[in-house]
């Protein structure tokens, strides 16, 4: 197994401070009010540009959940019902700008999305008209999703090696 740096980058005020990966949720939205419930995607304002799920950073002092229901309005003007935690998607190069970990959510909502904090635009897209510029690693996320949603998915294996050994 790799080594992992755990080499602290400040200490101040007798605390020391590491790198570590950054909570961020990502928030898969159905709109219940509409034929086929479509979902709402954002079209970033900020690289990277494109299309996204909505979502975001984790704020201190907030639930993933208390997250998740902020960054949906901040970027779609809806209120939403949390259903569930979909997936946890970690891998260290799946966001650009850093290393980041995704609790990603489903929800629901009515009503019309409008574009808000970071999104330039806004799109309501069913399965087969999503768009081909996805940020991030929301390609993988969305097909694992209709995945799930058509009742195809299945619990993803860890990809590590076991830390037992036989005993011949």
């Amino acid at each position: 197994m790799e080594s992992l740096d755990h080499t602290p980058i400040s200490s101040s005020n007798n605390a020391t401070h590491y790198r570590n990966p950054v909570p961020t949720v990502d928030i898969i939205i159905e709109l219940w009010d509409r034929p086929e419930s479509p979902i709402v995607l954002i079209e970033r304002l900020n690289s990277p540009f494109g299309w996204a799920i909505p979502g975001g950073f984790v704020d201190y002092g907030e639930t993933i959940e208390q997250a998740a229901q902020r960054e949906a309005m901040e970027e779609t003007q809806l209120e939403i019902d949390l259903l569930q935690q979909f997936h946890v998607y970690s891998d260290p190069t799946r966001d650009p700008r850093l290393h980041t970990i995704s609790i990603v959510f489903l929800a629901k909502a009515k009503g019309e999305p409008k574009a808000g904090d970071d999104a330039k635009a806004i799109g309501i897209f069913l399965p087969d008209h999503l768009p081909v510029n996805l940020c991030f690693d929301h390609g993988n996320i969305l097909a694992d999703y209709y995945q799930y949603r058509y009742g195809h998915f299945r619990v993803k294996p860890l990809q590590t090696e076991p830390h037992w050994h036989s005993v011949s």
